[in-house]
């Protein structure tokens, strides 16, 4: 063997690369834990939040590990949001945070702190329908109407972000959502009515 390239010193050399390799991640996760130093832990014991929801502010007392759905059915009685699954696969607990459509089983209430939070309930009532509220009424676009709420928010942030999406972008926006009663071709008649209707 080389006596430049003998066993020990390649050992040596391979040592040499682990030991930086290490000490470089180890700076990295020091850095990273300093700049949560700023932050302040919290729990297990109930804290006070305030939370924006259909434009309206409301103060809750939790305890850090309760979902947004938890809050919103339980602490202020908005349960069009439904509880299914609770694991994020069926869409039917679906809101609007920042106008983008999420599972509310699937974030803490205490981390939905200075976010916008729309719930089918902010949307539209019985003499204000939505266009694509009303939609799904002309079009019989549910059955049980379980996981109705859920599809609306969907659509209806995907008409925001886009006045006449096609139904190729219908069927993208409701991948998220599951309809146990098989109304989808109801649903995406409702959605594409609204889009050929355009702005209202």
């Amino acid at each position: 063997m080389d006596e430049q390239i003998s066993r020990r010193n390649f050992f040596r050399n391979v040592g040499s690369a682990a030991i930086a390799g290490a000490l470089a991640k180890v700076t990295a996760a020091a850095q990273s834990v300093d700049s949560l130093d700023g932050q302040k832990p919290v729990g297990p014991e109930p804290v006070k939040l305030i939370l924006q929801v259909n434009g309206s502010k409301h103060q809750v007392e939790v305890e850090p590990r309760v979902t947004l759905l938890d809050v919103l059915r339980n602490r202020l009685q908005l349960t069009g949001a439904k509880e299914v699954c609770d694991r994020a696969t069926c869409g039917a607990c679906t809101v609007l945070v920042n106008g983008q459509p999420v599972y509310s089983c699937m974030k803490l209430a205490v981390e939905m702190q200075a976010q916008e939070i729309t719930t089918i309930e902010g949307l539209g009532g019985p003499t204000n329908l939505t266009p694509i509220q009303r939609a799904f009424i002309e079009c019989d676009a549910l059955m049980c109407g379980f996981c109705t709420p859920g599809f609306v928010m969907s659509l209806s942030a995907l008409f925001t972000a886009k006045q006449k999406p096609t139904l190729e972008e219908i069927k993208k926006a409701c991948s998220g959502n599951l309809c146990r009663c098989g109304t989808y071709p109801h649903i995406f008649k409702a959605a594409q009515r609204v889009a050929e209707a355009g702005p209202s």
